[in-house]
């Protein structure tokens, strides 16, 4: 049945004004017994493990999405959490907090958060969605909130309230990371930022801040990219290549950064969630996660740096992940995960101390739960420490969990919910 390694526990006290945020704590690791015992799963569709892909969003009725990422905070261990969502005229519409400008709704806008979706100010005709940062239809690059944006000294991350124009040739791919950025442009990938952990190639061989095209071995047009302390690129034909950071890079490499693109050894990967050193993929079918360690089974990071299969009833067509913070071994915050089912059930596990595993419960999600009250099929879920979101068949948005910012997108700030409640599209 449906099994994966829980990334670790949580355990830190809040204020009575962010009680949302407070985390539960449970002692020792998994039952792996308890978790083995299985959920009852949706019936998988008939398509088989090898051919699995995400039920498609057909928009009936508008406001309709068709794609749902997370917003970014100023630093990795922020929990400034929002959402956005690419609209099928072109738009974004973004939700949750705004302290650092993630909502892109200009400098007068209410930096606390806001709980209505909006659109930002500035974009349109978008095809491509990453974070803050968007791709038009021309090949244009707009970004906004927190990030290397290219804004004077290019390495350093800039608050922008206002979508702001890249200073790059015409892209058709984004990826935003805390302190790097890469977009897919003719003859490769170009990637800016700091090179800290070799994500813009061998060390001394960028400067920080300096936009760099990187070549990359022959091969697929890129389908997805993924940057964190790693930078990912997916191939359409299910390549996944990577470099940085070792872990997460996922594969066998002595060069601790290893700053040299080579293949993970997953062959047909047909996605891919990275959040700084927490890393999944899905290939086949089924799904694999890697990168940082875990409290109890996992106590240095060599020890969680290749994929790791998960084992389920269905095939797992997306997995959401989230970053592992840890303080030291007494003392961790827990990872989450949710998986979108080829058959568009959703399964959730971890991190519940605000009702985010969706199982109607405040309870550590020990085993992977499915997640119920949803309306149609799930086509994608992203996930927060605190919230989930997934994007339905139908177009419509769904969140439940943590709304301290206003991230559930129903109007409402504070007032967690633990089961989904529809997010209002402008």
């Amino acid at each position: 049945m449906l099994l994966a390694a829980v990334g670790g526990l949580a355990s830190c006290a809040s204020s009575e004004d962010n009680a949302e945020r407070s985390e539960g704590s449970i002692d020792g690791g998994p039952d792996t017994q308890d978790a083995e015992a299985g959920i009852d799963a949706a019936t998988p569709r008939d398509a088989g493990w090898s051919d699995a892909a995400p039920p498609p969003v057909v928009c009936a009725t508008p406001p309709c999405a068709t794609a749902l990422v997370t917003t970014r905070g100023a630093r990795p261990d922020d929990l400034d959490e929002g959402f956005c969502a690419l609209l099928d005229d072109g738009t974004v519409a973004c939700w949750g907090s705004n302290q650092v400008g993630q909502l892109g709704r200009g400098e007068e806008a209410e930096r606390a958060g806001s709980s209505t979706p909006e659109r930002v100010v500035g974009v349109s005709n978008v095809v491509e969605l990453d974070h803050t940062c968007a791709v038009d239809k021309s090949g244009g690059v707009w970004c906004w909130g927190t990030g290397p944006f290219l804004r004077g000294d290019g390495g350093a991350r800039t608050i922008e309230r206002t979508p702001v124009k890249l200073d790059l040739p015409a892209s058709t791919k984004v990826g935003l990371g805390y302190d790097v950025a890469c977009a897919v442009v003719e003859g490769g990938l170009r990637c800016w930022g700091s090179n800290a952990d070799g994500q813009l190639g061998p060390l001394g061989s960028a400067e920080d801040g300096q936009s760099k095209l990187m070549k990359l071995p022959d091969g697929a047009p890129v389908r997805s990219l993924g940057v964190g302390r790693a930078t990912f690129v997916l191939r359409e034909d299910g390549e996944l290549l990577t470099w940085g950071a070792n872990p997460p890079i996922g594969r066998m490499s002595s060069i601790f950064p290893d700053p040299y693109p080579a293949a993970v050894e997953i062959a047909g990967v047909s996605s891919i969630d990275l959040v700084y050193d927490d890393a999944c993929a899905t290939a086949g079918g089924y799904g694999f996660c890697w990168g940082a360690p875990t409290h109890w089974k996992h106590k240095s990071a060599i020890g969680r740096a290749l994929p790791e299969a998960l084992a389920s009833s269905e095939p797992f067509v997306q997995i959401s992940t989230t970053r592992t913070h840890t303080f030291d071994w007494d003392d961790v915050q827990g990872t989450r995960w949710c998986a979108v089912a080829a058959s568009g059930a959703l399964y959730c596990w971890g991190l519940n101390t605000n009702g985010q595993a969706g199982d109607g419960t405040q309870e550590f999600a020990i085993r992977p739960s499915l997640v119920k009250g949803l309306p149609t099929e799930v086509a994608a879920v992203r996930t927060t420490r605190d919230t989930t979101c997934a994007l339905l068949t139908s177009g419509k948005v769904y969140c439940w969990g943590g709304n301290y910012y206003g991230q559930l997108g129903n109007g409402q700030i504070r007032g967690r919910s633990l089961v989904p409640v529809e997010v209002v599209l402008p």
